[in-house]
């Protein structure tokens, strides 16, 4: 009876281990190929080898990169060196990068872990870069101020709180407050990989502001990329391994209410808004598990998608470059200044396009 029981019990391990790998590998898109969709006149930066994670692009055509992300299970081409901010002038014909200078006596610049970005600009055009940081792969917010002249970042405060454990994405909507997305709820390494394993959806999103911080959404499978609308009054939320946007109704109070979401056959990263048509442009992993367990042989696709008129009830989606791998590795953000599209990565290069 007790080897019964044993086998019976071996038995139902056995079958729920297969569900979840045959779930993980789903929720990854293990098994899907890329179709190249090519742009014309598309260059490389030059001077972005090591990731260009996350990026936004002001009015006048600057564009801040985050670049040099280690993140734990994620490639990195220069794992012992620290991460650094970017500056790109998309008004020049042939765009040079400049490393923004990091000014602040109490800033670690040697533990600078960049992730996702967001500015902000107040009133009197003063321009603030808020920046996920993981020093010793913890999570914090970095708040800078942009000095345009001396081409560098005033470091004005460190945010730390115990509901920003483990941040992805940001959206500022003041100089210290912001929504952000935690991609998982443990920060324990072992049970944070269970966690994505089994597909928990516990990751959620918070505002935070100098007075109150509050999870303001959850339930979701890895929350990573989040935005807001031109407006002002929609948040979108991308969640990675379900391959869904989420729109968001946001209230006076900050609280956010669940308006739609949109299903994709790709695993959605940072999203940008365009400021004008308020269109989305989506960074995407076609194949999630190229992502995860690199190989240099076979290396992860890129993919950027733009959805139109997302508030209607039949918004347009378009494939707008797709690559094997071959010209661009692991794209995680797009963005549109001018009939230029600037597409970034997680750990490779940067790409410029004319659309």
């Amino acid at each position: 009876m007790a080897k019964l029981m044993v086998l019976t019990l071996l038995g139902l391990g056995l079958a729920l281990f297969r569900d979840h790998r045959a779930s993980y590998l789903t929720r990854l898109n293990a098994f899907r190929e890329v179709t190249p969709v090519e742009l014309p006149n598309c260059n490389l930066v030059k001077g972005i080898e090591t990731g260009s994670e996350d990026l936004e692009i002001l009015p006048n055509g600057l564009a801040f990169i985050s670049s040099g992300l280690r993140y734990p299970g994620i490639k990195s081409f220069e794992p012992d060196k620290p991460g650094k901010i970017l500056l790109v002038d998309l008004n020049e014909e042939d765009q040079t990068v400049l490393e923004l200078k990091i000014i602040g006596s109490k800033f670690d610049e040697s533990s600078f872990n960049p992730h996702g970005i967001s500015t902000f600009t107040d009133e009197d055009n003063t321009v603030y870069l808020l920046v996920v940081n993981h020093p010793d792969f913890k999570s914090t917010v970095e708040v800078f101020k942009f000095q345009e002249e001396e081409k560098s970042l005033l470091h004005l405060k460190t945010i730390r709180h115990k509901l920003l454990p483990n941040l992805n994405d940001i959206v500022a909507v003041g100089p210290e407050h912001f929504y952000a997305t935690n991609d998982h709820y443990f920060t324990d390494v072992y049970l944070k990989s269970w966690e994505l394993y089994l597909g928990l959806a516990w990751s959620y999103v918070v505002y935070y502001s100098p007075t109150e911080v509050q999870v303001m959404a959850g339930g979701f499978d890895f929350a990573n990329g989040i935005n807001i609308s031109p407006d002002g009054k929609y948040v979108y939320i991308s969640e990675l391994l379900a391959h869904k946007i989420h729109v968001y109704e946001k209230h006076a109070n900050w609280t956010l209410t669940p308006l739609k979401s949109l299903d994709f056959n790709t695993l959605v990263d940072n999203i940008s808004v365009d400021p004008v048509t308020g269109d989305l442009w989506v960074g995407c992993h076609p194949n999630g598990i190229r992502i995860f367990f690199y190989d240099s042989e076979n290396p992860p696709a890129s993919e950027v998608i733009r959805i139109q008129n997302i508030l209607t009830e039949e918004p347009k989606v378009r494939v707008v470059y797709a690559d094997n791998g071959t010209v661009l590795q692991g794209s995680t953000v797009a963005s549109v200044y001018k009939g230029k599209l600037l597409v970034g990565t997680v750990f490779h290069k940067a790409l410029c396009c004319e659309l």
